[in-house]
């Protein structure tokens, strides 16, 4: 029988000799006892987090049926099956409602529209979108808007994303949306107006 002492939660969290059991803050996690509950909690969270984006990865070939904005766009499978609404991992592209948004669906649609792309699907958003790297032509297509000045590069936490390279490009050359002395990003529009689609973001 394991024995409990009182510590702080933030101290210990281990994984016990048995595969079946996991130790936090020196109690076993099968332990009926409330303290540290919340670190349980936010653990199992986080483990579930982490086996669905697992299962969430998949590839997929298919013709683009239809641009919605410079980010989302429909996927009808080569191997059949429901069309698939998808966004590009990655970028942030103006909503349709904001300066430069019909733009930047213009020139998605305009690269995309009924061709035929490769999808790698990483993870799935609230709304049910599979967030996806889109590649046509052997071409990267969140790199290719972000490069264009017509999207962000999608940051997190303080991280500037995965294409903050192409956004600098952009943005030293004044393309698209970075064209303007202070573009609003998408993220500081939505706070101040909601969004354009409210099921969408």
């Amino acid at each position: 029988m394991l024995q409990t002492r009182a510590r702080p939660c933030r101290q210990r969290m281990l994984l016990a000799n048995d595969a079946n059991s996991v130790v936090l803050c020196g109690i076993r996690f099968a332990d009926t006892e409330r303290t540290c509950s919340m670190v349980k909690l936010r653990f199992l969270l986080l483990l579930l987090f982490l086996a669905s984006g697992a299962n969430a990865r998949e590839t997929l070939v298919g013709q683009v049926t239809y641009v919605t904005d410079g980010d989302t766009l429909w996927v009808q499978p080569d191997a059949g099956g429901a069309v698939r609404k998808l966004r590009i991992l990655g970028i942030d592209a103006p909503e349709i409602c904001q300066s430069g948004g019909k733009a930047a669906r213009d020139l998605l649609a305009q690269w995309v529209l009924n061709r035929r792309v490769s999808v790698v699907v990483s993870y799935y958003d609230r709304w049910g979108r599979g967030l996806a790297t889109v590649v046509l032509d052997g071409k990267d297509l969140g790199a290719q808007m972000v490069r264009a000045g017509q999207a962000w590069s999608y940051g997190w936490r303080g991280r500037p994303g995965m294409y903050a390279a192409e956004e600098a490009q952009a943005r030293q050359s004044r393309l698209g949306v970075f064209a303007a002395s202070h573009p609003e990003s998408p993220r500081a529009f939505r706070k101040r107006h909601g969004s354009c689609h409210p099921d969408k973001k």
